[in-house]
């Protein structure tokens, strides 16, 4: 724990480069993707319903296609 918050300070006292905002919408847009994606593996680890775990399944690869076209 103590070696990840270190970790993160380092991070956080370098100088971050210049971004456009194009640049920086994208960045943000990875972000929320990956972060709905962690959502939707957890519902899907948990729900023990096969109709909600297909709506998950197919949310999950609707999230890895977009992750995957704004990777490129």
């Amino acid at each position: 724990m103590e070696s990840q918050q270190a970790e993160a300070g380092e991070k956080s006292n370098q100088p971050r480069p210049k971004m456009s905002a194009e640049e920086a919408a994208v960045v943000r847009e990875k972000e929320n993707l990956r972060l709905a994606r962690q959502r939707v593996l957890q519902q899907l680890a948990t729900s023990p319903n096969p109709r909600h775990r297909k709506l998950m399944e197919d949310a999950l690869a609707d999230l890895e296609e977009k992750l995957g076209r704004l990777a490129k």
